[in-house]
């Protein structure tokens, strides 16, 4: 059971005749029938076939790669090594698609040269005239390597003498927050309670793991079509082969699922390589199990918190300490770490705040872009320290929050005020109604209920001076195109896009055509990351189909004899507002524009605000556009004699501003829920000495159709936010409260906390047992 509400203070819109209706997306029809062609299932002739040899150890010299007997197979026609990148063997991993600047420039060796610093470190790659042959050819490779001390553990990392695997101390980034007088907070507070908090590894688990072609076509240019979130990788990989960029083409079909694993570039650059070599298109889809060691998993986070809170429920303090576990290379780390920095404090308002933020190398794997994006294990850390000051002091969890929620005009953690709707109140108030009445407990089951609120951005950090561009035209026959180069990655990006443009234009979506993932034939529109999708290019396209809206109604209201304002379109028609049956159908309309030399088709950019980053020594400033608001409520029932955990019943409520689509919006808080129960409860990549145990699906616990709940949407609309009509980000923020919500569900099932995640029956059972030998 899925509802949609306004509340009192948003702003009436009932003309609205497509956006926020339920109109099957366009893409459905493709998908639903099989036709949509992803990256690996593209075929082209003399096609070879590539692998890759991962290292098998985290930590090691690289005395000498054997590839001779590789080389000698028949039907192989390539194998490289680091020794055969005497151009380049650095690729760009630092936030991609982003031409403002504002960015760190962090690379990463193509191929290992000397060092492997991870389990999965790529070392050769190998194309051959089929998969088979080409994993008999790196069968045939061998390495001698010296194992060498690593270091595996953050804290570890930081101390004196330890292993270094990045810069001269480990450090990848770190960040302050110094704002109020935090020992005066503490004075004031008549309890002070300190947590400590830790998470797990998480994979991405996307349906479809990285694939790609690459080739060079006859005029010269190479081509790449892969699985990505970011077609401005061309960029990327003409810096690392040397070429001009106009001279790299990168197309993003259909994607089957990223979650951030597919923001950075993960094999664009190898088939390039080999494509450049062999002459030949090149094929790879990585296996599942090469999938795993790719991209780069969730990062592990420990997070104290130490708050002072009066006796009647109002903060006073928060000190924070953040550290996260970067693994080998930097890749977004320093910005993960920021946006957990924000969030540390949720969505409330700290006066008196002391935060210090650590992201450490290890030889673990190199973790990276996650839905939630270090958010996530912020606020599930925050959310849990919340229950915990409520049971210290004797009150309901929800009457805390609402002393403490931050409102419109309040300076956040950083002092950035704001300015759109924060309607967390009303959404942790409905999905707790939603739950009902908590069952009663029995000889081997107990029960529980769990809120969790949240703050989370949307749109990229400013002082990366985001943009976005979007085309949109009318045909001659009236219907029209979007040429936007917004990667779709199964969210509905590109259907949202026409949906926009047809409310505008008065044109039904079965008419619009969207051209989509292909930056050198659409305007780029910057990547599909950091729920941006929506707000940078839905803004665009907005700004492109309002230009023709109003080029065509100045053309008609002479027609008309009327202002341009008493016009609308709708229905393929264009028409006067107080007289309908004055009319005239779209498709004369642009014929008749087109006969007067009027322009019907609009290039836009989209500048997102821009800011100058954060003071150094007390981190305060602007930092993102703006933030969504909401709160997820779960009921789980616990099994006292085996500590399985059961989520009953997850209701997601969240304020989206204004849906575009709304069968969209709750599949992104359906698709949440059923992420975070696996992060909560079971996912967890276990690595030893930095290799990797449970990499497949077989040993990875990912939810299954048998796991998942009763789920309801609550959708609120106080259309505040930045985005087209209103609208906010809601990919990754729905994902937010929905783990914290869980294990506080189960904190209140079985009457004590467990703090370090994933619920595992093992810990859950070992928590009841020792609650009951303290009592």
């Amino acid at each position: 059971m899925n509802q949609t509400e306004a509340f009192p203070g948003s702003i009436a819109n009932v003309n609205l005749r497509q956006v926020g209706k339920n109109k099957p997306r366009n893409d459905a029809p493709t998908k639903v029938h099989g036709k949509a062609i992803y990256a690996g299932d593209f075929y082209m002739e003399d096609m070879l076939f590539a692998k890759v040899l991962h290292s098998d150890r985290a930590s090691a010299n690289i005395r000498n790669v054997d590839i001779s007997a590789a080389r000698a197979l028949r039907g192989v026609h390539s194998v490289l090594t680091a020794a055969d990148l005497t151009a380049c063997n650095a690729v760009m991993t630092d936030l991609p698609g982003q031409t403002g600047g504002g960015t760190k420039d962090t690379t990463q060796p193509i191929l290992a040269a000397d060092r492997v610093r991870f389990h999965g470190e790529p070392i050769a790659l190998i194309a051959a005239e089929s998969y088979e042959l080409a994993q008999q050819a790196l069968d045939l490779i061998v390495v001698d390597y010296e194992d060498t001390e690593g270091v595996y553990d953050p804290f570890d990392s930081q101390k004196p003498g330890a292993a270094i695997v990045y810069s001269d101390d480990n450090i990848v980034a770190d960040y302050k927050i110094r704002k109020g007088d935090i020992e005066k907070g503490f004075d004031e507070a008549d309890y002070v309670l300190q947590n400590t908090f830790t998470s797990q590894y998480q994979e991405q688990a996307f349906m479809e793991p990285e694939a790609a072609v690459a080739w060079v076509d006859e005029h010269e240019i190479l081509n790449i079509r892969s699985s990505t979130q970011v077609v401005e990788h061309f960029r990327a990989v003409a810096n690392a082969l040397g070429i001009p960029h106009n001279r790299v083409h990168l197309q993003a079909p259909y994607i089957g699922g990223g979650f951030g694993g597919k923001e950075v570039m993960t094999i664009e650059v190898w088939l390039a390589l080999l494509a450049m070599d062999t002459k030949r298109p090149v094929k790879l889809i990585q296996t599942r199990e090469n999938s795993f060691l790719s991209h780069g998993p969730r990062h592990p986070f420990t997070i104290t918190h130490k708050t002072g809170v009066t006796k009647d429920g109002k903060v006073t303090a928060m000190k924070i300490k953040l550290t996260s576990d970067a693994g080998a290379y930097a890749k977004l780390s320093p910005y993960i770490l920021l946006y957990a920095t924000v969030g540390a404090t949720g969505p409330y308002r700290v006066d008196n705040l002391w935060v210090d933020a650590t992201s450490a190398a290890t030889n673990n794997l190199p973790a990276c872009a996650f839905r939630g994006f270090g958010t996530m294990q912020a606020n599930t850390a925050c959310e849990a320290q919340m229950e915990e000051i409520a049971k210290l002091i004797g009150m309901d969890s929800l009457e805390l929050r609402r002393k403490n929620f931050i409102q419109p005009g309040d300076p956040n953690t950083t002092g950035q005020i704001i300015r759109s709707s924060v309607w967390c109140d009303q959404c942790a108030t409905q999905a707790l109604a939603a739950l009902g009445e908590q069952p009663s407990n029995s000889e081997h089951l107990v029960y529980g209920h769990g809120i969790a609120c949240y703050q989370q951005s949307y749109g990229r950090i400013r002082w990366m001076k985001d943009t976005s561009e979007s085309w949109v035209g009318l045909e001659m026959d009236g219907t029209a195109i979007v040429r936007c180069a917004v990667t779709d990655i199964g969210a509905g990006q590109m259907s949202a896009l026409a949906q926009i443009t047809g409310e505008i234009l008065g044109v039904p979506m079965d008419e619009i055509t969207v051209y989509f993932g292909d930056g050198h034939v659409n305007p780029l529109a910057g990547t599909s990351t950091a729920s941006r999708a929506l707000y940078m290019s839905g803004k665009a396209t907005e700004l492109a189909a309002r230009a023709v809206r109003d080029n065509l109604l100045q053309c008609m209201a002479r027609h008309f004899e009327v202002s341009p304002d008493e016009l609308d379109l709708a229905d393929s028609t264009v028409f006067v507002l107080d007289n309908p049956e004055r009319r005239m159908s779209i498709k004369d309309m642009v014929k008749l524009c087109a006969a007067e030399g009027v322009h019907r088709h609009n290039l836009s950019i989209f500048k997102a605000p821009p800011s100058e980053g954060l003071d150094p020594e007390t981190g305060q400033g602007e930092v993102f556009p703006d933030f969504t608001y909401g709160a997820h409520a779960a009921q789980v029932s616990v099994d006292i004699d085996t500590g399985e955990v059961t989520v009953i019943k997850s209701v997601g409520a969240h304020d989206v501003g204004q849906a575009i689509n709304l069968r969209a919006v709750e599949g992104q808080i359906e698709g949440s829920a059923l992420m975070g129960q696996g992060f909560a409860l079971s996912e967890e990549l276990i690595l030893e000495k930095g290799v990797l145990k449970n990499g497949s699906f077989s040993e990875y616990l990912i939810p299954t159709s048998e796991d998942v709940p009763e789920i309801q949407s609550i959708v609120l609309e106080s259309r505040s936010g930045l985005g087209p009509f209103g609208s906010k980000g809601i990919g990754e923020p729905v994902f937010a409260p929905v783990a914290a919500s869980i294990a506080n569900a189960v904190a209140d099932a079985i009457g004590t906390r467990i703090h370090d995640l994933p619920l595992t029956p093992e810990k859950v059972l070992r928590a009841i047992n020792e609650n009951k030998a303290s009592r």
